[in-house]
């Protein structure tokens, strides 16, 4: 809690010090004209300055302040400027209500499946019942942060290292929930929890990535083995298609001999044979032959 006499109100600081210069002034004017009625105002101006800080206070826009009179609660003041009545009313706390974070960590924690892990997280919350939060609990940053690693450690307990690693946004809620259940009667609310990292010891770092290197491997072959499998199926649909026509088997052929010569410049010798079955008249020849058989 800071400061609530005049090192935390500027306003009641600086009206002390003009009672004080004022009562220096009329203790002076006193002494100098031996006059008894402004002894008694210099007492009273200094009365004044010593009640003030305890009687003017003030709270910045994100605060609140509990007051206590003789013991009992009277109010949630600020903010602004608000008075109190001296050695009677008592701010009990000056609540932040900005929304705060609290880092908290599980060393050695173990998980569902008997890993060790390391975990750092951080929680966002804000203080939304100064009255509950001032009154029920005597610290409640302290109960927040051991709240969070207990719950933390439950969690991580409860869960399996490979769900901890790859559904990390789903832990987080399942924290989050459990701390916000946990602290909802202090007048506190958990706004959101963030895993920021999950340390595993080394050894089984080097064994999950020699698992995930064999479970690319096996993918890949799994991969090759379609996709031969597929071409296979296409050679098979292109040999039946060939089979049934004949003159498509020729051109194919052609184009292959016109491809080859065009990309490389070769020359390539071909049979007389095989000359006088790509020749026009042949192609033609094995169309009509087919369409004649149908």
């Amino acid at each position: 809690m800071r400061s609530l006499i005049t090192g935390g109100n500027p306003v009641a600081a600086v009206l002390t010090f003009l009672l004080v210069v004022v009562a220096v002034a009329a203790a002076v004017a006193a002494r100098a004209g031996d006059n008894s009625g402004l002894y008694v105002v210099t007492g009273i101006l200094l009365i004044l300055a010593f009640l003030l800080p305890r009687t003017l206070m003030m709270a910045n826009q994100w605060e609140r302040a509990v007051v206590l009179r003789l013991g009992k609660l009277k109010s949630v003041r600020g903010p602004g400027l608000f008075v109190i009545v001296p050695f009677i009313d008592a701010v009990a706390a000056m609540l932040d209500q900005r929304i705060q974070t609290t880092e908290f960590n599980a060393e050695q924690a173990l998980s569902r499946d008997t890993v060790p892990v390391n975990i750092d997280a951080v929680i966002f919350w804000q203080v939304h019942d100064p009255q509950r939060a001032a009154l029920e609990i005597t610290d409640y940053r302290s109960a927040i942060a051991r709240v969070a690693q207990t719950s933390l450690r439950e969690m991580v307990g409860s869960s399996l290292l490979s769900h901890l690693l790859s559904e990390r946004q789903q832990a987080d809620e399942i924290l989050r929930g459990e701390i916000a259940r946990k602290i909802s009667s202090w007048g506190i609310t958990v706004h959101s929890v963030e895993i920021r990292d999950v340390g595993i010891p080394m050894a089984l770092q080097d064994a999950m990535s020699r698992q995930a290197q064999a479970e690319r491997e096996r993918q890949a072959r799994v991969l090759l083995g379609q996709a031969e499998v597929e071409v296979a199926q296409k050679f098979l649909d292109a040999a039946k298609t060939y089979s049934e026509n004949p003159a498509a088997l020729q051109l194919r052929a052609m184009n292959i001999i016109y491809e080859t010569t065009k990309e490389r410049g070769a020359t390539i010798l071909i049979p007389t044979g095989m000359i006088d079955a790509m020749n026009p008249g042949g192609i033609l020849g094995l169309v009509k032959a087919g369409e004649g058989a149908r």
